[in-house]
């Protein structure tokens, strides 16, 4: 791979990488970062800790990355192990101090002063530890031992392989979310959860305490700084009335503020008012609606891969720059592809009015390529049962894992405004029982759409007949198996248009579904697609595009931007114009 760095990479400020408070919707005053310069070792069945380590590593970047330092692949069987020390003072009496870390791919213990503060599996969820038991006054040492079997096992990997290529990237291993402290009371706010009840105008806030007795608490809501109502909660909750409240929109993304106190604990949150749905138009054709009027989705599949930092983003402002610049281009969806983002990526779609569609990763044993990636290209569609064994889920821990994981994702990522739908399954990766997974996702959030099996092997659940089509056109299709053709008609993965970039690829082997030499023809054909393929069938029942991709991905160069965010390879005002049309079609 050739070493391909982004300007916000370059930077970089290596004593303090991404410096941000990592997560916007439950903020404390007293936090403290540990991103930076840790130490290293890679070993092989390593059960202790090296005398001698490798050198520095850059936290929150995995080793396999550019960013790091480092640039070494962790293989299974070996050993990942990280140290810093930590000046740290005791917590005063009534105080506890909490280790966070946002993702540790994949298993990890963590130590303070060698003793074990905590265990974790699954590499794409935040865990904390209490470690207020563990500390000295003044300097501690903090050790973090990982493993990784990547995608020969059972856990979530999403799009990583071991042995990369084509549409599989390099596996990346260790931590690559934000590491911090934050200092509590014995009695704090574990979590929030935020409904709106727009009918009613209504906002729902429950709490979780680290204690089962409820403390006396308050939410004050602001409009920018102006308060707009005050409330009480009984037992951990608070229903608040909202009159008047001003709705969430990608064209009007206004956020509330709240500030909760509950006994000596005080956080800060935000919330959107907004309701996704389905609603018919007025030829009886089912749309995905917002607030409820009809919206088209015209997206784009995001892989959520960056060229120095691989699934870290190099900065806060990389994010928030290349959301904004996909609205700018008129798209109003990211389907972010088999990857859970750092809490902020929500953020700045919940900020910026960019809707979210949010893959589960995906994970269990071997994918048959004959049943995934072949069969549906004939139009041969299995049943779960029938495909089970080229889906990854011969084993039932692999499904214990998912189902695990899928609780984990909704609990993690119910607040964000901006979420729309939820992606269980992508073309059989890991596929089972959809029909029962889309009923138990369903009871666990009511609040959005859900895709059920996105592209192939549909099972005939969820609120989407959803396509994949990429060597031949598409052409609308009744949904024969929705219940009553009450199922939105979505193209949810289509084009991958690729165009080389010189100086702005990582890899020698380059791959893509159509080749184009230059900007001026990959624009031509994607134009062409779109006024062919797309606005046509909008018209006719078509209501969703999520065009493939945002970006170049190592050996993939389909993307709107290349890989190092450096160049747009089309024309901005010939896709801002096709994304124009699309979206009026719905508000004529």
């Amino acid at each position: 791979m050739n070493p391909l760095f982004t300007r916000w990479g370059a930077a970089i400020d290596k004593n303090c990488p991404l410096p941000e408070h990592p997560r916007p919707q439950l903020t404390r005053k007293n936090w403290q970062l540990l991103n930076g310069l840790w130490e290293y070792a890679i070993r092989d069945n390593a059960d202790s800790e090296p005398d001698v380590y490798d050198g520095q590593i850059l936290v929150p970047y995995s080793p396999e990355s550019l960013l790091s330092g480092v640039n070494r692949q962790l293989l299974p069987g070996q050993t990942l192990w990280y140290r810093r020390t930590l000046d740290l003072d005791t917590p005063k009496p009534g105080n506890r101090l909490l280790l966070h870390f946002g993702a540790v791919d994949q298993k990890c213990n963590v130590y303070i002063n060698n003793k074990k503060a905590a265990t974790h599996a699954g590499g794409y969820w935040p865990f904390k530890c209490d470690i207020t038991d563990l500390i000295n006054d003044g300097t501690n040492i903090l050790t973090v031992a990982v493993w990784d079997d990547s995608d020969t096992a059972l856990e979530a990997y999403g799009k990583q392989k071991l042995s990369r290529g084509g549409i599989w990237y390099t596996g990346q291993s260790g931590i690559w979310q934000t590491v911090w402290i934050e200092t509590v009371p014995e009695q704090y706010i574990e979590s929030i959860k935020i409904t709106p009840y727009c009918e009613t105008s209504e906002i729902e806030i429950i709490l979780t305490f680290s204690q089962p007795v409820f403390p006396s608490a308050q939410v004050i809501i602001y409009n920018d700084k102006q308060t707009v109502t005050e409330g009480s909660f009984e037992g951990g909750i608070c229903r608040i009335s909202l009159p008047g409240f001003r709705w969430w929109s990608p064209d009007d993304p206004f956020l509330y503020t709240i500030k909760i106190t509950a006994g000596s604990d005080a956080v800060e949150s935000y919330f959107g008012m907004r309701q996704f749905g389905i609603i018919k138009d007025k030829n009886g054709l089912p749309r995905p609606s917002l607030n409820g009027k009809p919206i088209f989705h015209s997206g784009l599949l995001d892989q959520g891969y960056w060229s120095d930092g691989m699934y870290t983003p190099p900065s806060d402002e990389a994010m928030s720059w290349e959301i904004s610049q996909m609205k700018n281009l008129g798209f109003n969806v990211l389907r972010k592809h088999i990857k859970i983002e750092p809490l902020r990526w929500y953020y700045h779609c919940d900020r910026l009015g960019m809707l979210v569609w949010q893959d589960f990763v995906s994970g269990g044993g071997p994918y048959g390529e004959f049943v995934t990636r072949y069969l549906p290209f004939i139009g041969l569609h299995l049943h779960d049962k029938q495909g089970r064994s080229g889906f990854g889920r011969k084993n039932k821990e692999g499904c214990i894992i998912f189902e695990r994981d899928m609780k984990r994702t909704v609990e993690l990522l119910y607040n964000t405004v901006s979420l729309s739908v939820w992606v269980p399954f992508n073309e059989g990766w890991g596929q089972y029982d959809a029909k029962i997974i889309a009923e138990q996702l369903r009871s666990m959030d009511n609040t959005r759409l859900i895709d059920h099996a996105s592209g192939w092997h549909d099972q005939g659940k969820g609120d989407f007949a959803s396509y994949h089509v990429y060597f031949k056109p598409f052409r609308m299709k009744p949904d024969k198996r929705g219940q009553d053709s009450k199922r939105i008609q979505a193209l949810t993965e289509f084009g991958g248009y690729s165009c080389p970039a010189a100086g702005h690829m990582a890899s020698e082997k380059l791959f893509g579904y159509r080749m184009y030499k230059d900007k001026k023809t990959l624009t031509r054909a994607f134009e062409n697609l779109y006024k062919k393929e797309v606005i046509p069938n909008a018209a006719n029942g078509l209501s969703a595009a999520i065009y493939t991709q945002l970006s170049d991905v190592e050996d993939e160069i389909n993307g709107l931007l290349t890989y190092d965010r450096a160049e747009l390879k089309l024309d901005p005002a010939i896709v801002a114009d096709i994304n124009k049309t699309l979206l009026d079609i719905f508000n004529a």
